[in-house]
């Protein structure tokens, strides 16, 4: 896959394209230079970062400049535009945010009749929240309108076999309240690996009962044994009697004092969690029951961790493996903050909504937008990964196994954390890929949306305090907040 330095020059700068490439200005002893000794490399970068020896490095990342260096290429003034927006993203957003706020609030107060100064305070406070939201809402339209969509770069291992340092865990965390919801959790599986085949692709159930009063349930055993009978059913029809496609991994219930009822160990944050660490010989107790051929799961360097609802498209899981391996988005892990500063620990596609469930009912009809496949488009464009260079972690996506783990590592305090999956995209920096998208249902009443956006507001509030100097970590205390702005 990857070009190296010296390929670079005789690709970019050979005798053919020298002359052109340089221009009239490159002598000719510079340009002897150039190809006979390759780019001159002069970075902060570790010197064996793979990133530096990637043709890509200087076609599309930090690497460009020297290139156009040696190229006497000149920017065009929207280039120039364009990279002193990107170098000081935080500063342009922010700022354009208030002078759109005091323009809003600006043009209220000059509406109102002549009234004293404490009546316009009051105005100002009552319109303060509404002309944020106003100006917010604005100017993340403005940047998908001027920024143009960040593809995040891939290597394309649809025509081809996955590698084996790349073998990857497909798993779907869920739960199992009967032997209904298990055979419901088979097909939804059977039909992820019906969609992406590849010998270095496994697909996994990571269940949990559901919240007992009691350790166990009379129901507990038929729900284990349908699990485990289904998952070596699909072995047997798809692995040809081997047991290293599918597999399941189990969890029994924990007391939690604070709630006061028996579950599993901090829900889905963690059955991944636990699975991360089985897969590197740790928490060997941590699941009750095992199906399948775990030595060649152990290999895995990449997770995918889906929803019991999302769909993976047609080799959307080789695009994301492809998209992860990459050498430009490998992670580069800082180890005075503890978290992934260059690079992707994870990569977060885009999530639409399902064609079926979106006519499922006619509150899902009204809400649900435009579902289903569109095969005009490509990329969408996103404030954070435009902007930013960094995506928002919704639980969809794929993560590097230990790049992940690092980052997190006693990070969380039990029983505080609902919307895990944010603060983990921000401790080990997740990407957006706008140009692969995942499906998955949409809520078919209004109930359900309700519950699902209270538990989306209560996560937030949860994690509200993260924006604070000191955070807290497992096993109590605080900490220095090593989170960017």
């Amino acid at each position: 896959y990857p070009y190296f330095v010296d390929d670079v020059t005789r690709t970019l700068l050979g005798d053919h394209a020298l002359d052109g490439a340089l221009g009239p200005a490159g002598s000719a002893a510079r340009r002897r230079a150039v190809f006979e000794g390759g780019l001159s490399v002069t970075t902060t970068l570790r010197p064996d970062d793979q990133r530096l020896a990637h043709v890509g490095y200087y076609l599309i990342d930090e690497g460009l400049p020297q290139l156009e260096a040696i190229t006497d290429y000149v920017p065009t003034i929207r280039e120039r535009v364009y990279r002193a927006v990107v170098s000081h993203a935080l500063p342009a957003y922010f700022v354009s945010i208030l002078l759109l706020l005091l323009a809003v609030l600006g043009a209220l107060i000059g509406a109102l009749p002549p009234a004293g100064a404490g009546a316009v305070l009051a105005v100002v406070l009552v319109a303060l929240v509404p002309a944020s939201e106003i100006a917010v809402n604005a100017v993340n339209q403005l940047v998908t309108w001027v920024m143009p969509p960040r593809i995040v770069p891939k290597l394309d291992m649809r025509e081809y076999e996955i590698p084996p340092e790349y073998r990857t865990a497909i798993v779907v965390p869920t739960l199992f309240a009967s032997t209904d919801a298990v055979r419901e959790a088979l097909e939804h599986l059977e039909i992820q690996y019906l969609a992406n085949r590849d010998q270095r692709l496994h697909f996994a159930l990571l269940s949990d009962f559901t919240d007992a009063p009691a350790e166990t349930l009379p129901t507990d055993d038929a729900i284990v044994a349908a699990a485990v009978d289904g998952i070596r059913a699909l072995n047997e029809r798809y692995a040809g009697g081997a047991d290293d496609v599918f597999y399941l991994f189990h969890r029994p219930r924990q007391w939690n004092e604070r709630q006061r009822v028996w579950m599993g160990w901090e829900r889905k944050r963690g059955k991944l969690g636990q699975f991360n660490a089985f897969l590197r010989g740790r928490a060997p107790d941590a699941f009750a029951t095992i199906v399948g051929d775990v030595a060649t799961l152990r290999e895995a360097r990449f997770v995918i961790t889906l929803d019991s609802d999302t769909v993976l498209p047609h080799d959307a899981a080789q695009i994301l493996v492809g998209a992860l391996a990459h050498p430009l988005n490998r992670p580069v892990f800082d180890e005075s903050r503890r978290v992934v500063s260059r690079g992707y620990a994870i990569l977060q596609p885009r999530v639409g909504v399902s064609l079926t469930s979106a006519h499922r009912s006619r509150f899902a009809a009204i809400h649900s937008g435009h579902p289903g496949v569109d095969p005009y488009t490509t990329a969408v464009s996103d404030v954070y990964q435009d902007l930013f260079g960094e995506g928002s972690y919704t639980g969809k996506g794929i993560y590097d196994v230990d790049a992940f783990e690092r980052s997190l590592d006693g990070r969380f305090p039990e029983n505080r954390i609902l919307s895990h999956d944010l603060l983990e995209g921000c401790y080990a920096r997740a990407g957006l890929l706008s140009d692969v998208e995942l499906y998955e249902e949409y809520p078919s009443r209004y109930s359900a949306d309700v519950s699902r956006r209270y538990r989306w507001i209560r996560g937030d509030w949860q994690i509200a305090r993260w924006l604070l100097p000191r955070v807290p970590m497992a096993g109590g205390g605080r900490y220095k907040n090593s989170l960017s702005w």
